[in-house]
């Protein structure tokens, strides 16, 4: 499912609770810091469920110590990226692999627009389904 009945983005966690405040996002980013999670900060202005990969701001954050260095980082994007989508994703490589252990978003634009479902006839009476999402129709830079 792509959006709740209010029509907000639902990818990672917490995505059907109100957006979470930056004592809350601390209290997170301290949570995997205490399990050994690696932190990174990452936007996009499409967030369609298959576009997983967003661009990274700045490198993944290892070895840090207390929560002030991502909120900082997390600032920093903010400020320069205020209507797109951002997220904090939280690495653990205790496996030997880095694979997500945390994803949630912690900046919207204003209007959501959410996504349509295309639905096209081919051959016979087979059909396909397409979800575009109607911030699409604009260039990048230019859709929220």
């Amino acid at each position: 499912m792509m959006t709740n009945p209010t029509g907000r983005i639902t990818q990672g966690q917490f995505s059907f609770l109100p957006d979470l405040t930056d004592e809350e996002i601390i209290a997170q980013v301290e949570y995997g810091l205490g399990k050994g999670y690696a932190w990174s900060v990452e936007y996009t202005d499409d967030p369609h469920p298959r576009n997983t990969y967003w661009e990274m701001w700045g490198m993944p954050m290892f070895d840090l110590a207390d929560a002030a260095g991502v909120m900082l980082e997390l600032q920093e994007c903010r400020k320069a990226f205020p209507r797109h989508y951002i997220r904090l994703m939280a690495f653990d490589n205790t496996r030997g692999i880095e694979s997500i252990a945390m994803s949630f978003i912690v900046n919207r634009p204003a209007n959501e627009e959410g996504f349509t479902l295309e639905r096209q006839e081919v051959d016979g009476r087979r059909l396909r389904y397409t979800i575009r999402g109607y911030g699409a129709n604009r260039p990048e830079g230019q859709r929220y």
